[in-house]
């Protein structure tokens, strides 16, 4: 029989394991949210804050300053207890960080798509050797592009609108150039905007408000404007006070440093021109557009320039012209020009503007105005009778990245009645910010909906409020006004910042899945594609504030990361900021090219806690200059 010994050491046993196990269980739950806790309070508190100089000073050492502020030193992050790096992004602490050296200060004002040298290579011919033209793959630059010696952050908006220093942009070539027309004025260490321009010397308000005598733009029904040729963007820069933004471009070196200047400003501008590529807008993006005196040829070519503004034009908006040869029978003489050729110019215009089924609505003084029809039910039974230009075989006419402009008419988008309006009803501004835009409530973009668009909404709500908490600056006005998303979607991260003095940048990657561009400007915002394969047609020292949504993983495997980083360096000002979200591997590759740049940084969680894989990286670029003995100016 057996004994009873055995058992009563196995019941021991049995009971001794289960309170060790227990126990075990305990501690390890107890370390565990712990380690929740004090990692959460680590990565964003109410002090966790960005607390940088809202100016530059060239004699203090931005290092010091960099290792000074709070949010630099206060938050960390220690992801790794949560995700662990994979694909060897585990062994990239131990590399060493690679270190990219300041160009030469000939390169301070470097535009690698719109280099001068380079142009010379290109016709001549409809300025196409001003179009894009960019290094090839292993030419670019590996270096940091310096800012001129001096260096330091323009005025807070508005009193930027009217003065720029002139150690940023040090040249006065446009104030002798254009002294008589009130472009510009120096004035010791900086230079004044008075607001005028070729064709409106007594200011930019009282030449807006003439147009306004003629065309409603107070009521909210004109929200987007493209100004072709801006000069240095004053008439853009004054239609911000009536709740209208402006796509400025002009080319580079027209006049020096034009687009440069209305950038410094703190007016949205891009380097641009009319040539033989679309511009890199979608179709029926904007509201108004307008030439004073812009110097493009829009009778020549079988008007393919005016054919262009068409495209990008909404149904029913607005075409502006003051200048050669709108009241020729007045200036011939002080154009150098004979009557009967400025009026066989403007009788040119007339017929293509009429070609695209335009009404003239009015013709006083210095400026004549054309509408664009609201649809194209009479358009298209007045090309039975002429066929000049004729309709676009069917194509995507929003397709704008390196695409070549033609002589046909873009068809608007079909319509059951006369009265109705192509493409849907836009609300006016400011309601036009949120409600569903006529492209997704039309279904034209795929995959999105109008419910897809209200949760992208509220989720940009959500995502800039802890952006805000993160980095308090973000909130205060005055501190960044030109801000660029590199990868924009819907907008979302743009209209959560509408009531803050910023204007934003949206950008839609050509390579991106779905093309929303249009969305965004049916939503009263601005924005242009972009390939971040290759540099963006602006110049350095651009945007206080860059903010780059997935780009990194979006453009795996296409390009080098580190030359889209060496880009977002070069169009970001000293000491401007930037904020990466991303996949916690990239964003640790991202961090060891950042450091590189001499950027300080951190990663921090996403908002919705310590376990999503998405993070978020933090940054602000250093301040540093090119050196006192210098030459300032380059041509590249």
């Amino acid at each position: 029989m057996p004994s009873a010994k055995p058992s009563s050491t196995l019941s021991f046993c049995t009971k001794t394991n289960i309170y060790s196990l227990a126990v075990i269980t305990f501690f390890c739950s107890f370390s565990y949210f712990l380690g929740s806790w004090q990692h959460s309070r680590g990565t964003i508190s109410t002090t966790a804050e960005f607390s940088l100089r809202g100016r530059c000073n060239p004699s203090q050492n931005s290092t010091t300053t960099a290792l000074n502020d709070p949010l630099l030193a206060q938050l960390s992050i220690d992801f790794s207890t949560h995700h662990a790096a994979e694909d060897g992004a585990a062994t990239v602490p131990e590399e060493k960080v690679k270190s990219y050296p300041a160009c030469g200060v000939e390169y301070s004002e470097y535009t690698p798509c719109e280099g001068t040298k380079r142009a010379l290579k290109f016709e001549r011919e409809r300025l196409i050797y001003r179009e894009r033209h960019c290094p090839e793959k292993g030419d670019q630059l590996k270096c940091r592009i310096p800012a001129p010696y001096g260096y330091k952050n323009p005025p807070a908006w508005p009193a930027s609108r009217d003065v720029a220093w002139y150690a940023n942009v040090p040249h006065t070539e446009l104030t002798v150039e254009k002294a008589v027309q009130n472009w510009i004025i120096y004035e010791g260490d900086r230079f004044r905007f008075p607001g005028g321009g070729t064709m409106f010397p007594n200011g930019a308000d009282a030449y807006i408000d003439d147009i306004g005598k003629m065309i409603n733009l107070r009521d909210g029904s004109i929200r987007t404007a493209i100004d072709t040729g801006c000069g240095v963007a004053s008439w853009g820069a004054y239609l911000l006070s009536r709740n209208i933004i402006t796509m400025s471009f002009a080319p580079r070196d027209t006049h020096e440093a034009q687009v440069q200047f209305a950038l410094e400003r703190g007016v949205p501008a891009l380097i641009g021109v009319l040539a033989s590529i679309r511009l890199p807008y979608p179709s029926r993006a904007f509201d108004m557009a307008h030439c004073s005196r812009c110097l493009i040829p829009w009778g020549q070519y079988d008007g393919v320039y005016l054919i262009e503004v068409d495209r990008v034009l909404r149904p029913g908006g607005y075409w502006v012209l003051s200048g050669p040869p709108i009241n020729w029978k007045k200036y011939w003489r002080g154009w150098e020009r004979t009557q009967k050729d400025l009026k066989a110019e403007q009788q040119t215009i007339e017929n293509v503007a009429k070609s695209l089924c335009w009404k003239k609505l009015v013709e006083k003084d210095d400026i004549a105005i054309w509408q664009k029809p609201i649809n194209h039910l009479y358009c298209k039974v007045n090309r039975k009778i002429t066929q000049n230009p004729p309709f676009c075989l069917p194509q995507d006419p929003d397709r704008a990245w390196y695409t070549k402009m033609e002589t046909c008419l873009t068809p608007l988008p079909e319509v059951s009645d006369s009265q109705e309006l192509a493409g849907g009803e836009l609300a006016k501004w400011p309601e036009r910010l949120n409600v569903i835009p006529p492209r997704i409530s039309r279904g034209s973009i795929n995959g999105v909906t109008a419910e897809i668009f209200q949760l992208n909404s509220e989720l940009w709500k959500k995502r800039m409020s802890y952006y805000k908490a993160v980095n308090n600056q973000l909130g205060q006005p005055g501190r960044y006004r030109n801000l660029l998303d590199m990868n924009a979607y819907l907008g979302g991260f743009a209209a959560a910042l509408v009531e803050d003095p910023v204007w934003v940048m949206n950008v839609v990657p050509a390579d991106a899945k779905i093309n929303t561009l249009g969305v965004i400007y049916e939503r009263g915002l601005i924005g242009t594609y972009q390939n971040w394969c290759e540099a963006m047609s602006t110049y350095p020292r651009t945007y206080d504030f860059i903010h780059a949504d997935s780009v990194f993983s979006l453009y795996k495997d296409r390009c080098e990361m580190e030359d889209i980083l060496l880009e977002m360096d070069r169009i970001l000002r000293p000491e401007g900021s930037v904020i990466l979200r991303d996949d916690v591997d990239v964003l640790v590759k991202i961090k060891r090219i950042t450091d590189g740049l001499n950027w300080m940084s951190r990663i921090v969680d996403h908002e919705d806690g310590p376990h999503q894989r998405e993070k978020l990286l933090f940054a602000v670029k250093s301040y540093w200059t090119a050196p006192a003995a210098a030459d300032q100016e380059g041509s590249f």
